[in-house]
């Protein structure tokens, strides 16, 4: 690995973290490429975002899982499967396991070759309408379809494989990775699914009818959304970053990407005492 991308919220910790960062992997020889604006900050060449990640052998990100989320999305669109390592500034860190603590012992590692990869499943979700396809995005987390605060509640006819699942009359539906299992689903009653099961789960948001409860589904298979209700203020949001305004009989089709993010993995933790310290298990 010659090429370094660093990608940091923006904060000061962040950046002071990748002020520090950026010329401790010069010293080993690596081309470093910073995003722009916290290359402003700390006044060094800075790259488009979408520049870095196409030239980038590996991706630090320094922030937390919302930075995460957002690099994940532009390496799908990049086509590229470049390793992440996520190092976690933030309150809560999922994906994002390693503390800025930890960071220049295990990044030591890395550079040799020497950690393993967590392979993570991604969507994608197309909006056709009136049979065209207008709007396509890659997530890591969740597609949510769902409506505005002084909204009525929306109708959305479900199917899998263009066989019938339900209709139901709710505040949304969350449709989720197992990564985005343990985000706005568990919120709203979904299950918590190991980050490497082969499924996603649909998770109604309030609905009407009580017995429409969380499923998940094997990821081989496309689920389409459609909005039957008038409402004027129904929305598809990916990964809780980035939004599309949905129109009456729009649908919504989603399916398992074809790109899996690479999550470098912590050396020392695993899955569940990383759950457990997140989710305050046993305290």
């Amino acid at each position: 690995m010659k090429k370094i991308g660093i990608i940091a919220k923006d904060t000061s910790a962040a950046r002071q973290a990748a002020k520090k960062l950026s010329p401790w992997l010069a010293k080993q020889g690596k081309s470093v490429f910073i995003d722009s604006d916290t290359a402003s900050a700390i006044k060094e060449p800075g790259h488009d975002r979408r520049d870095l990640v196409a030239a980038a052998e590996l991706l630090i990100i320094l922030g937390g899982d919302g930075t995460l989320l957002s690099a994940a999305r532009l390496l799908s669109d990049a086509k590229r499967d470049v390793p992440i390592l996520g190092v976690n500034l933030g309150s809560l860190g999922f994906m994002a396991e390693l503390s800025l603590d930890e960071l220049y012992d295990h990044l030591e590692k890395v550079l040799l070759g020497r950690f393993e990869v967590e392979e993570r499943m991604m969507l994608t979700a197309s909006v056709i309408r009136s049979e065209k396809n207008v709007a396509r995005y890659s997530v890591l987390n969740d597609a949510v379809i769902n409506k505005g605060a002084l909204a009525r509640m929306v109708e959305l006819e479900v199917s899998v494989n263009e066989s019938h699942l339900t209709t139901i009359k709710s505040d949304g539906l969350i449709v989720a990775t197992p990564t985005g299992s343990t985000a706005y689903s568990l919120s709203a009653g979904g299950p918590i699914i190991h980050p490497v099961i082969h499924c996603f789960v649909l998770t109604p948001i309030c609905p009407h009818t009580l017995s429409n409860r969380p499923i998940a589904l094997p990821d081989t298979v496309t689920v389409a959304v459609k909005l039957l209700s008038r409402s004027e203020d129904v929305a598809l949001t990916l990964d809780g970053q980035t939004g599309f305004t949905l129109e009456r009989n729009d649908r919504v089709e989603i399916k398992k990407s074809r790109y899996k993010l690479k999550l470098i993995k912590h050396p020392v933790k695993d899955y569940y005492e990383i759950l457990r310290a997140k989710l305050k298990w046993g305290k």
